[in-house]
Order: C-alpha cells, then structure tokens, then sequence
C-alpha cells in the first residue's frame, strides 16, 4: 500500500491494483499548486464529510476517471443525482470492494455542503486491505476510537493535528491510544492561518511518546 500526501486532509491510496483519492481539496491550496488533479489516476474517491474543504476537486476528478464517489448516503446520494457513480455509506457499516474492505465510522465535527445543504453525519474511513489504515477524518478526541482496534488491527492510523477545526497533536497522541496504533501519519494541517504549526515541536511531542510520527511533503508518499 501506497500512500500519497497532496496537502490538508487530501491522500491518495494505491493498494491492490486500484488508486483511491481521499478528500480532494487541491486546487485551491496555494501548498499544493505543483499538484495538477488532471494527472491524478482514481478508481475511487472517499468523502468524509461535505465541508468545501474536503470536496472541492471531488467533480473534477470523477469527470476525469469516472471514479466512483464512496461517502455518507446524503453525499452519495448528492452526487448521483448529478449523474456520478456513487456508493451510499452509513456509520458501523462496511462494504467489500475490489481492493478491500471499507468502514465508515464514526467521528465528530460537523457536515454541510458549502451552499449549507445537508451533507449528513460526519465520519472517518478503516480500510483492510493488504495493509489497514484508520483515516480519521475531521474530528475531534473520541472514546468511539476505542471501537476500531476491538476489530481491526490497524498499520497506520491518520490523523488529523491542526487544531481549532480539529484535535490538535496531544489529542492525537492519545487518539493513537484509542485506536492502538504507534505509526502515525498527520495531516489536516498548515493550509490556513488557524491550524499552522511548528513541525519540530509536534514531531517531539510525539517521539516524547514512542509514536513513529510522519509528516510527508506535499506530493511526498510511504509505503506500508
């Protein structure tokens, strides 16, 4: 598995033959502007939730591939009904797809589309695949965490380390915790003045911890 950084909360997966983009936020990201979505390869595009910042290039991109959206059933549905192929998701359910198993669960923060239309409940993505990774989404500390490992044994957990929109690094460092995962992917991060940071203090502030913490560049990736 394959794991791409392309700025804020935005990813790219390769895993078993398939390329995933996960909350495609680019275009607008002066950190990103080296990035053209017109060269991003996808087979799928996952939103966690509605807010202009994690959907932005998600039609841009699905014209381009002909990706199919996975989301909340509202934003699903949102895109369907634009002619999109989309998979409809709810919280605590999960769906074998051809490059593995996805979970939509649970996170919290809120959901509107960017002209304030529903964009339903919030969530974050556990896939199994070859690998399994744990993406948070926004969110904030949850004991709803606790849930994920009591099924799934995760590689990496993604989490989001901001602040003020999101939890910040010490609540991450225990959301790692939760979710009984020492390697560390941080993103949700840097884009806008309120969630800058300094990167030495909070990769010390995970190493105090034992955590193997990553911060990637922008187009920069790990593999699991």
């Amino acid at each position: 598995m394959k794991i791409t950084f392309y700025g804020h909360a935005s990813l790219g997966i390769e895993v078993n033959g398939k390329n995933i983009i996960v909350d495609p936020y680019i275009t607008a990201n002066e950190l990103a502007k080296h990035i053209d979505i017109n060269t991003l390869k996808a087979d799928y595009i996952l939103v966690t939730h509605a807010h202009g910042d994690h959907i932005l290039d998600v039609e841009a991109i699905a014209k381009n591939t002909g990706a199919t959206i996975v989301s909340n059933a509202e934003i699903a549905g949102y895109y369907a009904s634009k002619g999109f192929t989309a998979h409809g998701m709810n919280h605590g359910g999960s769906w074998k797809f051809d490059f593995g198993k996805v979970k939509y669960v649970n996170a919290i923060h809120s959901s509107s589309f960017p002209d304030g239309s529903y964009g339903g409940n919030q969530g974050g993505f556990v896939i199994e695949a070859d690998k399994n990774i744990y993406i948070a989404g926004d969110t904030a500390l949850t004991y709803d965490m606790k849930l994920i490992p009591l099924r799934t044994k995760l590689d990496l957990a993604i989490l989001p380390i901001g602040d003020n929109y999101t939890m910040d690094a010490e609540d991450a460092i225990i959301a790692s915790d939760f979710v009984e995962c020492n390697n560390i992917l941080g993103y949700h991060y840097d884009t806008f003045g309120y969630i800058k940071i300094d990167h030495e203090a909070t990769k010390k502030l995970f190493a105090d911890k034992g955590k193997n913490f990553t911060l990637l560049e922008i187009g920069s990736s790990l593999n699991l």
